[in-house]
């Protein structure tokens, strides 16, 4: 017999804003190294696919919009951007 599905939803993911790297330091200087002799054109062409890689890496839209909100308040001059995370314009 099959165990019947739970009558539970699983809560949705949310962005992990705590420390969660195992070797950040190792991680950053991979980073600076991988931006090593680029152009800034060149740089920035990375982050963006970095960026795409890591977004598909974890899938889920609500968390991706969380990040996006969290990157943009976090930015100089930034500010809450609620209605354009969501893909509305004020």
């Amino acid at each position: 017999m099959m165990p019947s599905p739970s009558s539970a939803q699983p809560s949705p993911p949310c962005l992990v804003t705590q420390p969660n790297l195992d070797a950040p330091d190792d991680f950053y200087e991979a980073l600076i190294e991988t931006h090593q002799g680029l152009s800034a054109e060149q740089s920035h062409a990375l982050n963006a696919r970095l960026v795409l890689l890591l977004a598909n890496h974890i899938g889920a839209t609500p968390v991706l919009r969380e990040a996006l909100a969290a990157a943009r308040r976090s930015a100089p001059g930034g500010a809450d951007t609620s209605s354009s995370a969501s893909g509305t314009t004020p």
